[in-house]
C-alpha cells in the first residue's frame, strides 16, 4: 500500500499535468482530428480521459537508467492522423518547459529536475517519497 506522501505527491503532480493538458488543449485541441471513441476536451471529469492529450507520469525504480529513480513523463496524442516529428518534438519541448516551471511553483523547497533519459523524460532529484 502506497503511503500518504505517495499519494499527495502524485495527487500534485496529475494537477500540474492536468494544467500542462488545458494549456495544450488550447494551443493544439483542433489542429488533429480526436480518435472517434474520445469525447472532445472538457467534456469528462478527468483530462486525461478526453480531447487531444494525455499527460501524465509513471514511476520508475531507474533500473538500467544513468538517472536512477524518478518518474517518466509521457505525453499520449489520441488521433489516428500521423503527427509530424516536428510537430511532436514542439509538443514535447512545451511539456518539459512548462513542467520544469510548474514544478518550482508547486514544490519549491525541493530540488526537482526534469532530464532526457534515453527517448524520454525523467522528474528526479529530492522526491521525499
Amino acid at each position: 500500500m502506497r503511503g500518504g506522501r505517495v499519494r499527495e505527491w502524485e495527487k500534485k503532480l496529475k494537477r500540474i499535468f492536468d494544467q500542462i493538458d488545458t494549456e495544450l488543449e488550447e494551443e493544439y485541441g483542433d489542429r488533429f482530428h480526436l480518435r472517434s471513441n474520445r469525447p472532445e476536451a472538457g467534456k469528462t471529469s478527468n483530462p486525461e480521459a478526453d480531447g487531444l492529450f494525455n499527460i501524465g507520469a509513471v514511476f520508475s525504480a531507474g533500473y538500467g537508467s544513468e538517472h536512477g529513480r524518478g518518474y517518466i513523463v509521457k505525453i499520449h496524442m489520441s488521433t489516428l492522423r500521423q503527427v509530424p516529428r516536428e510537430i511532436r518534438e514542439e509538443i514535447s519541448e512545451k511539456v518539459v518547459t512548462r513542467l520544469r516551471q510548474l514544478l518550482t511553483q508547486t514544490f519549491p523547497d525541493r530540488e526537482l529536475e526534469v532530464v532526457r533519459d534515453g527517448n524520454a523524460f525523467k522528474i528526479i532529484g529530492d522526491l521525499r517519497l
